[in-house]
């Protein structure tokens, strides 16, 4: 997992607007089923959604628990929503390609 900068985040969150989300958390919470939907979910997209049912103090706790496990990073999150990302180790397989920084 490489630590993204501010703008890589930004343009993950950008990139991931228009998707819906792949995996739901019912109220059972992150159980082993879960974890390998979301996994499986990761190696096929690199980017999605996770739609969490759980109230704010859990959620809080849930996504970056959720992050480490899973050894993606958590791009933002909106109301009940998370943003994970986890770049594919295979160049050949990336699909998704963070714009080079450039410093102004």
């Amino acid at each position: 997992m490489s630590e993204l900068k501010g703008s890589d985040r930004k343009y993950l969150r950008g990139v991931a607007h228009s998707y819906k989300p792949l995996v739901q958390i019912g109220k059972e919470g992150l159980s082993d089923s879960v974890i390998s939907a979301i996994n499986a979910a990761l190696e096929a997209h690199e980017l999605i959604k996770v739609k969490i049912a759980a109230d704010r103090d859990e959620r809080e706790v849930m996504v970056p628990a959720m992050a480490d496990q899973l050894s993606c990073d958590c791009v933002g999150t909106v109301g009940r929503i998370a943003i994970l990302y986890r770049q594919n180790p295979d160049p050949e397989k990336q699909k998704i390609k963070v714009p080079p920084r450039t410093r102004s």
